[in-house]
């Protein structure tokens, strides 16, 4: 008989792979590959959620891995933007094609009946070729004029969106920075080629990201996996791993599988108070997100909603106005959990404002 584990057991464990549980010292793109990539369509928002799991986390560093090629922002998990090292961009991005592409015609099937994607896809290459970086709308209107019953909006986002490996150039997500997204093949960006798909029968990309997800997300049902990375074909991955696995049972009944030396916490091993940013990896990397928010909240991280973690459980909201790190609570709060947000907060005003703020106001509780 497996194992049970209970909600909070799975919540010291999440948090501990995703360095909430201790802020992490190691090296900024370690961080980066070890959380298999950030979510990161706010282009602001991966800074926060790196300086709440590093030790001295400096933003820099992030910016010149991103001017210096080594973190690229890009369509993969899910077709939503994330925030990857090179390395993994390249290795993981011809894996993701077949689901790029059926989650973009799940939007726009109708738009493009009768068009040819792969014509498409090579048209969209060639406009790209000549090395000039391009915003979406303007990649659509170049392929408007041999499609002209397509909207160059569809025609944009199928391209940069799914169909042609794209990378968003900085100063787009470089701290502080404002800057529209102009793109460019990746492979032009990067001064390599993206790895070629698998062979028929074999899966290594799939078998690599079992390990990666249950090293940074793990112990997870396979439902999770798939709600993680949105690939279909991955029970044949994680069949060809389970040897190297363990299993465990949740509070549902759910086989769980994990690598056998990753941490699993003390369920009664405090949690600090903790940030997050909007579409923060630690809520949106699960299917089944009840152990770390409520059911009646799950549907605030997708909104955009930024989360205060609270003994390892999502609290309450925050934002910043004029300086200010602004807290609604979603429940009541003890003296001292009150007085942890506030000084949390304090630190993140610190952060966000380069020293200059250290407001925080923390909103009365719900009755």
């Amino acid at each position: 008989m497996l194992t049970r584990l209970s909600a909070r057991a799975l919540n010291r464990a999440a948090l501990a792979r995703q360095f909430l549980l201790e802020r992490a010292d190691v090296p900024v793109l370690d961080a980066v590959a070890h959380l298999c990539g950030l979510q990161a369509q706010e282009p602001q928002e991966p800074f926060v959620g790196l300086w709440s799991r590093l030790r001295r986390f400096d933003p820099a560093e992030l910016s010149d891995l991103l001017l210096d090629r080594q973190v690229v922002r890009t369509g993969l998990m899910r077709r939503t933007i994330h925030l990857l090292t090179a390395d993994d961009a390249l290795a993981w991005r011809s894996r993701h094609d077949a689901m790029l592409r059926q989650r973009m015609l799940g939007v726009y099937r109708r738009d493009l009946d009768g068009v040819d994607l792969d014509e498409l896809a090579a048209t969209g290459a060639r406009l790209m070729a000549d090395g000039q970086p391009r915003s979406t709308s303007e990649v659509g209107k170049v392929l408007a004029d041999r499609w002209p019953d397509v909207g160059a909006r569809v025609l944009g986002d199928a391209v940069v969106g799914s169909l042609i490996p794209m990378v968003q150039l900085p100063p787009r997500g470089v701290w502080r920075a404002t800057a529209g997204v102009k793109n460019l093949p990746m492979e032009a960006w990067l001064g390599r080629a993206v790895d070629p798909p698998a062979a028929p029968g074999s899966d290594p990309v799939g078998e690599a990201l079992v390990r990666r997800y249950l090293a940074a997300y793990g112990p997870a049902a396979t439902a999770d996996l798939r709600a993680w990375c949105g690939l279909a074909g991955l029970p044949h991955a994680v069949a060809a791993v389970r040897p190297e696995l363990v299993a465990f049972r949740d509070e549902r009944g759910r086989e769980l599988l994990d690598l056998p030396d990753a941490p699993r916490p003390d369920p009664d091993t405090p949690a600090p108070v903790r940030y997050l940013p909007a579409f923060d990896n630690a809520i949106l990397g699960y299917d089944d997100r009840t152990r770390i928010v409520d059911d009646a909240h799950r549907g605030l991280s997708v909104a955009g909603q930024r989360a205060v973690l609270v003994d390892g459980r999502v609290a309450a909201l925050w934002t910043v106005e004029a300086g200010t790190v602004v807290v609604t609570p979603l429940r009541p709060f003890s003296a001292a959990d009150r007085t942890a947000v506030a000084e949390e907060g304090r630190e993140l005003a610190g952060f966000l404002s380069n020293g200059e703020s250290d407001r925080v106001e923390v909103a009365a509780a719900p009755e």
